[in-house]
């Protein structure tokens, strides 16, 4: 039976840019507590559909993006105490141009991991923003035993994504600045 784990974030960035950020997968180890020492071992990008182009050249964001079928292993300090590094490869299996995509563990700790990214325009207090959404599905092995360690897997997703709702914002406004010297 598949546990479930979802968060949202809003932030103050248009769709565009970060859609733009969260679809190119060299920005993952960025959005990782630093415990972690995550790292992207190995990466087969497939390109994404055309990128619609922006009536407003200030959101016409040039960057890499993972497409379905993309493929990336990477490999992280899963929990504070244990010195080792564990392995993950993910596959994308869903992929909507500033809306979501989707990506599936492949080879990992898990028996089932499906996470998928949902980014959505919304104005907040007059403000123009982005809604970011993230809905987690994960089956773990070991049957009962497993079931029992998805509440360590849920305060640990919970824990890493405290730390990426704190850095978010920081990171696109960097990533918004960039973008407008080259606009």
């Amino acid at each position: 039976m598949p546990q479930r784990f979802q968060t949202r974030q809003w932030v103050p960035f248009p769709v565009e840019l970060v859609f733009a950020f969260f679809a190119n997968p060299s920005n993952l180890p960025h959005l990782m507590p630093p415990r972690q020492k995550t790292r992207i071992e190995d990466l087969r990008l497939q390109p994404p559909p055309a990128r619609p182009v922006s009536p407003d050249p200030a959101r016409r964001f040039l960057s890499v993006a993972a497409g379905v079928g993309t493929e990336i292993l990477i490999s992280f300090l899963p929990v504070a105490w244990v010195p080792r590094r564990m392995s993950w490869m993910g596959r994308i299996t869903e992929f909507a141009w500033n809306r979501h995509f989707c990506d599936e563990q492949i080879r990992g700790p898990f028996t089932e991991f499906r996470h998928c990214h949902g980014i959505q325009a919304e104005v907040l207090d007059g403000i123009e923003g982005t809604q970011v959404s993230d809905e987690i599905e994960f089956v773990l092995p070991y049957g009962i035993l497993g079931m029992a360690a998805g509440m360590l897997v849920r305060r640990e997703l919970k824990t890493a994504f405290a730390y990426r709702h704190k850095r978010l914002p920081k990171i696109l406004a960097v990533a918004a600045r960039q973008a407008a010297r080259r606009a």
